[in-house]
């Protein structure tokens, strides 16, 4: 799937884009009709859970986004990744019972 990735108040490192796009690319497992995605990693001045990882994901005729705040990059890409794929088994299955 392609990426928009998108670093806000920092340059990201390689290794952590290609992690990212690792953890996405394998939401394509439980569904493959996702059209592109974006991608914003934000780094926070406030607290400990100060870094933010909002990713959004087109399918036809929808959209699924998911933002989670935590103390690492890698930490939010997990809980995000894990909150798509909810988001898509319960899109998967609505679909199934309207067919």
């Amino acid at each position: 799937m392609k990426l928009q990735m998108h670093s806000i108040h920092f340059n990201a490192d390689t290794k952590l884009l290609d992690f990212v796009q690792r953890k996405v690319n394998k939401l394509e497992t439980y569904y493959d009709h996702m059209v592109d995605g974006e991608v914003f990693l934000r780094l926070n001045n406030e607290g400990i859970d100060n870094k933010t990882v909002e990713i959004k994901i087109n399918m036809p005729g929808n959209q699924i986004f998911a933002k989670v705040d935590a103390h690492s990059f890698e930490k939010a890409t997990d809980l995000t990744t894990e909150a798509l794929r909810r988001q898509i088994k319960k899109y998967k299955e609505k679909i199934q019972t309207k067919y």
